[in-house]
């Protein structure tokens, strides 16, 4: 679904992307791993549609959707959850998750049930502001805000990052359900090995803007993996 082909990216004059090539498929899970600074957030950004890229092309179902918006590539199935999370802190959990609605038809303007059995605590916070949760709770706030949108690409950045192991495990559980629907194609960006090599069907591993290494879950080899990931 997802065919990213040989992508260039820059901040000015730096190169921060050069020639990325990486592809998601449904039911599968692919892990973006690498260092601090190596341009794993620029490559997820660049495939929402929050970077330009200046050469290549980012497929997506057979179009070119490297010159769409966020909003265009939004309506076309493709959701994020950024790093930093991103909700509004002070709109409450259900205002925050009803912000999904915006590029879904009127008789789909609801909360899908299966976002509360993955993260039963944001029913019961409903009516708390988003900025008084917990950074475990906001992480999952802004998974199910993600899952709103029907989307047919899940693009998460980090969503271990800073949070509870009782909270990065229901995520890990959540992650794996939503692969086991075999509709949709999930990207993770992770510096969590265990968490990534976990849940990889596909990973690839970033350093200095390019990819050094990739493969399928069954060839990984983690003393190779470790070696790029360690400081």
């Amino acid at each position: 679904m997802l065919d990213v082909q040989s992508i260039d990216l820059s901040y000015g004059a730096a190169p921060t992307l050069k020639g990325i090539s990486v592809a998601a498929r449904p039911g599968r899970v692919t892990c973006v791993l690498g260092r601090n600074g190596v341009g794993k957030t620029s490559l997820l950004r660049a495939v929402v549609g929050r970077e330009p890229i200046t050469a290549g092309a980012i497929m997506w179902n057979g179009e070119d959707i490297s010159r769409l918006r966020p909003d265009q590539r939004a309506a076309r199935g493709i959701a994020s959850v950024p790093q930093g999370r991103e909700i509004f802190p002070l709109l409450t959990v259900k205002e925050n998750l009803e912000t999904g609605y915006a590029n879904l038809p009127r008789s789909e303007r609801y909360v899908p049930g299966e976002v509360f059995e993955l993260f039963p605590v944001l029913k019961d916070m409903l009516a708390r502001r988003g900025g008084d949760l917990s950074g475990g709770q906001q992480q999952q706030l802004a998974i199910g805000r993600a899952l709103v949108t029907r989307p047919k690409l899940l693009v998460l950045d980090e969503p271990t990052e800073g949070i509870q192991p009782s909270i990065i495990k229901d995520i890990g559980r959540a992650i794996t359900y939503l692969r086991g629907r075999g509709d949709m194609a999930i990207v993770l960006v992770e510096q969590y090995f265990e968490f990534a090599r976990d849940l990889a069907d596909d990973y690839c591993v970033m350093d200095r803007g390019e990819i050094v290494l990739s493969g399928t879950r069954d060839t990984m080899v983690e003393d190779d993996v470790r070696r790029w990931l360690t400081v």
